[in-house]
């Protein structure tokens, strides 16, 4: 557990979860300061709660990212540990949907789409000149 937290990877995101809960409540007492100036106005106050919020909100997520890499490591060390599975048969492939469907018969020419052909050949032509 402990040699978890020490790695490399896990003692960059220490130093800057110190730095950003330090950052937000000094942002906090900054405001609640600017807030009791003559000058001050509520935005400042609300600010002033808003700040220590944020900063209460990076011990959560360092805890839950720490919790979710232990949960990682877990199950990377029970599949490791596990005995080999021995042969699954395969599956069927499955079929595609278009197996099964056949072309239109051709009865010969339609008279609409002739009729509809010569019409974008008139338009084609026409667009030509």
């Amino acid at each position: 557990m402990v040699r978890g937290l020490l790695a490399p990877r896990w003692l960059l995101v220490h130093l800057l979860a110190l730095a950003a809960v330090f950052v937000c409540f000094r942002l906090g007492w900054w405001q609640w300061d600017r807030s009791q100036e003559s000058s001050g106005t509520l935005q400042n106050l609300g600010y002033a709660l808003q700040w220590p919020l944020f900063g209460l909100f990076i011990p959560f997520m360092y805890w839950r990212m720490w919790k979710l890499d232990k949960e990682r490591r877990a199950s990377e060390q029970s599949v490791a540990q596990a005995p080999a599975v021995e042969d699954v048969p395969e599956a069927k492939p499955r079929r595609s949907p278009t197996e099964w469907r056949t072309a239109a018969p051709a009865d010969g020419p339609d008279d609409a789409m002739a009729q509809y052909n010569s019409y974008l050949a008139a338009l084609s032509a026409r667009d030509g000149e």
